[in-house]
């Protein structure tokens, strides 16, 4: 059974930051790229960033770059997503999710994860 353990949410005040976790289990997590998502109360869940197996393919989301920082460590089948400067904006449930067919043409798009954490709750105060 696959399992995605996202952790590391929290409140922050805007302009510090947070480290987020997953922890995947029940799958060959080296054969999978993994992404973050968002979604924000009434919103659509959103992409924010991705990163290929071996960590050499990365994608973020226009509204994180240069902010958040996408790693894994397949011996320890995590991912992390360092989160720096954090605007009010960032405020959401974040996910992580495991990807089998990463391309550049589906890093973006959920129907291609199909493996989900539960959500981590990050809260940016102003």
């Amino acid at each position: 059974q696959v399992q995605l353990v996202d952790s590391g949410g929290g409140l922050v005040q805007a302009g510090g930051s947070l480290r987020l976790s997953c922890a995947a289990s029940g799958l060959t997590f080296s054969g999978y790229a993994m992404g973050w998502f968002r979604q924000a109360p009434g919103k659509e869940r959103e992409f924010v960033a991705a990163i290929n197996w071996h960590g050499g393919d990365i994608y973020y989301a226009d509204s994180v770059k240069g902010r958040f920082t996408i790693s894994r460590d397949n011996a320890k089948k995590t991912v992390y997503l360092q989160m720096n400067s954090l605007k009010p904006e960032d405020t959401a449930v974040y996910y992580c999710a495991a990807n089998g067919r990463y391309s550049s043409l589906t890093y973006y798009d959920t129907k291609y994860y199909p493996y989900w954490g539960h959500g981590t709750q990050v809260t940016v105060s102003s």
